[in-house]
C-alpha cells in the first residue's frame, strides 16, 4: 500500500512540478556550467547503495563530501544553491528515486556510505533502521532536521518503524 502511495504521489508531484523544476534546471545551468542533475551514491534499504538525484547547488569542482564536513562550503555553494537548499527545491529530482523504488516520500534519510556517517549507518544497522527504505522526507528530518544528535536521530527513526502507519507514512 505504500508503494502504491508513493507511485501516484511521486507521480503527480513530477508533473505537477514540471514547469518549476524547468526553471530550477534552467538557473542552475544559468550558474553552473556543469550538470544540471548531481548523482551521488548513497546507502539505501538493506545498506544497499543507489545513485540519489538532486539538483546541482554547488560548483563542478566542489569535494565529494558531505557539505558540513567541508571548512567552508559557501565557497562552494552556488547561489542559486544557496535558495534551493533553503527551500530544499534541491531534493525534488529525488522524485525519481522514488517512482524507481529507490526511496520512498517518507522513511530514513539517505546517508552517504563514508567515515562521518559510519557510526550513523552502522547503528542504523544494528536497530534494524537499515531495512526501511530512505525517504524524501523523514520523521527525524521533520523534527529538526540535521541539527540533531546521532542518539535523537536513531530514537526519532527508532520511533517511526515501530509506530508506521498511513498517518506517519
Amino acid at each position: 500500500m505504500k508503494r502504491l502511495f508513493d507511485l501516484i504521489v511521486s507521480g503527480v508531484a513530477l508533473i505537477v512540478l514540471s514547469p518549476i523544476m524547468i526553471i530550477i534546471a534552467a538557473l542552475v545551468k544559468l550558474q553552473n556550467q556543469g550538470t544540471i542533475i548531481f548523482k551521488q551514491t548513497r546507502v539505501g534499504r538493506n545498506n544497499k547503495e543507489f545513485i540519489i538525484y538532486k539538483f546541482r547547488s554547488m560548483k563542478e569542482e566542489a569535494p565529494e563530501i558531505a557539505s558540513n564536513n567541508l571548512k567552508n562550503p559557501d565557497e562552494y555553494i552556488t547561489p542559486i544553491g544557496k535558495i534551493l537548499r533553503r527551500t530544499s527545491l534541491d531534493e525534488l529530482p529525488q522524485l525519481l528515486n522514488i517512482l524507481k523504488g529507490d526511496m520512498s516520500l517518507v522513511g530514513p534519510r539517505p546517508v552517504i556510505n563514508d567515515e562521518s556517517e559510519s557510526e550513523l549507518l552502522e547503528s542504523r544497522t544494528k536497530f534494524g533502521i537499515c531495512r526501511l527504505t530512505p525517504g524524501l522526507t523523514g520523521w527525524a528530518q521533520v523534527n529538526g532536521r540535521d541539527d540533531m544528535s546521532i542518539e535523537r536521530k536513531l530514537q526519532l527513526e527508532s520511533e517511526y518503524m515501530n509506530k508506521k502507519s498511513f498517518f506517519l507514512i
